[in-house]
């Protein structure tokens, strides 16, 4: 099981990315967690890698961050694709995306930012050793990502 927290379905998947992040996305259906709950993205006038990318950052956002306690949330979240299928369901078309993310908590990086600033170019500070101590604190985990992408 997860450490994090799965978005809970029902609520409108548009409107909450409008609230959230202020954008305004061709997204119906649901958070993508399974084919079922696939993300259905009703236009494809976006560059369609590009637009999952984004999305799978919302959502990692939402749950690594913004549905934490202060001092349970992470910063610095990065996602790399690292495996993509396309599955074709009788006229349905899904892409299965498979993200490595990365991140560190919140607090843990904004010191870490806060020493680097500090540091950098001084007598005594050892960036190896920085960047070492850094690398120690990411969490790495992959997560699954389902698309429904419109119909061509």
């Amino acid at each position: 099981m997860s450490m994090f927290a799965p978005i809970p379905s029902g609520d409108n998947i548009k409107e909450v990315i409008k609230t959230a992040f202020d954008a305004d996305l061709p997204v119906a259906g649901d958070w993508g967690y399974t084919q079922e709950e696939a993300t259905i993205i009703s236009s494809d006038s976006h560059p369609m890698t590009q637009l999952e990318h984004m999305l799978a950052s919302m959502r990692t956002y939402i749950e690594m961050n913004m549905t934490l306690p202060e001092q349970a949330r992470y910063g610095s979240i990065n996602l790399n694709e690292i495996n993509r299928e396309q599955i074709t369901n009788h006229t349905l078309i899904y892409d299965k995306v498979t993200y490595e993310v990365t991140a560190i908590k919140e607090d843990l990086y904004n010191a870490f930012i806060q020493e680097y600033k500090e540091g950098l170019g001084k007598e005594g500070f050892d960036i190896s050793d920085h960047f070492s101590r850094r690398k120690e604190a990411t969490l790495t985990r992959e997560i699954i990502y389902w698309f429904e992408l419109p119909l061509r």
